[in-house]
This record gives structure tokens, C-alpha cells and sequence, in this order.
């Protein structure tokens, strides 16, 4: 994957945040003229903090949308679609902090399933757990934010997923890696 260059970095933060602020006033956001990078088809998550607190992350994580309007979906989703909290309000909007992480295609480890700690890359990868009948995402910077090594996040993956810790260990249950190019708002 080609990485956003510092100044797309920016773009995609903008994108994200005008979206958002659009979002809680109810009107819809309108795709402004990009670089061709935002014509290509990403995964992309926008992450919401509110004085470093989570207060929404969602985001689409295979290429099936260009990332332009993928990052105007799921910051429009982050904001008032997370389950996990209620909407952001207008009041809230000036102390957001916002994060927009652009993500490679996720892969299968091609490994036995207890060999699995091993190929996974703690501060590089991400994880996704599928199986039955459930999936769990954690970006690759949770586990770096939260000092976990590479069984604690397959663990915390499955827990996220709603399955039971260690179902990483099943050859029933499907683990892919992603990585992700990480664009804080206030890095940029």
C-alpha cells in the first residue's frame, strides 16, 4: 500500500472532521475535490477521542469504496452510529480529537493455529478474528496503546469479537493481519 503523503495525511483529518461536524448539525457532506489517492479503493477507520477518551471508532475495513467516501462513511458512523455510545452533540464537536487510520487489505496468517502469537507483529498488525458467527477488529494501535503482546491482543480480538479469550487457537476461527497508516489530527 502507498502511504498518504504528509500533506493527504491532512486532507484525510480535514475530510474526516468536517464530515463529523456536519454530521451532528444533520446535514450530509459533500466529497470536495481531492488527489487521486482518494479515488483509490481503501479500508479506512476514523477514531473519535474526547479528552483522550474513546468516544466513537468505526470504519470499513476492506477496499471497497474509494477512501474519500469511505472516510466521510465512517466518520458519519463513528459520530452517531457507534453502539457503544450515544451520538456526538454539537456541544462536544470543539473538543474532539480525531484519528484516520488508512488500512492495507487484510491477509489470513497462513500459520497453524497455535503458532498465530508468533506472526503477529505487536504495533504493526491488526487483527481480525472470524468465527462462529462473529468477527472482532482492533486497530494495530490498540495493542501498542494498551502494552498488550501478541497473545493478549488475539485474546483481546476475540473478546472484542464476542467469542471466549483463546478462541484464537481453533482452526475454526479465521485470524488476518492488516496494517494501517495512522494520521492524528493533532500530529498534522
Amino acid at each position: 500500500m502507498e502511504m498518504l503523503t504528509p500533506e493527504e495525511g491532512r486532507m484525510a483529518v480535514r475530510l474526516a472532521r468536517m464530515t463529523i461536524e456536519r454530521a451532528v448539525n444533520g446535514e450530509r457532506m459533500i466529497l470536495p475535490p481531492l488527489p487521486p489517492v482518494f479515488e483509490e479503493r481503501r479500508g479506512v477507520f476514523v477514531t473519535i477521542k474526547r479528552h483522550g477518551l474513546l468516544r466513537g471508532c468505526i470504519g470499513l475495513p476492506y477496499p471497497i469504496k474509494p477512501l474519500g467516501e469511505a472516510i466521510i462513511e465512517a466518520a458519519t458512523s463513528a459520530a452517531l452510529e457507534d453502539p457503544r455510545f450515544p451520538p456526538v452533540s454539537r456541544s462536544e464537536v470543539a473538543d474532539l480529537e480525531i484519528e484516520v487510520t488508512v488500512l492495507t487489505p487484510p491477509r489470513p496468517l497462513e500459520c497453524p493455529p497455535l503458532e498465530r502469537p508468533q506472526h503477529v507483529e505487536v504495533g504493526r498488525h491488526g487483527l481480525i478474528v472470524s468465527g462462529l458467527g462473529r468477527t472482532g477488529l482492533l486497530l494495530p494501535q490498540v495493542a501498542t496503546e494498551y502494552g498488550w503482546n501478541s497473545r493478549e491482543f488475539l485474546d483481546q480480538t476475540c473478546l472484542k469479537a464476542g467469542l471466549p479469550p483463546g478462541c484464537w487457537r481453533r482452526g475454526d476461527v479465521a485470524v488476518l493481519t492488516f496494517e494501517g497508516q495512522v494520521i492524528e489530527e493533532q500530529a498534522v
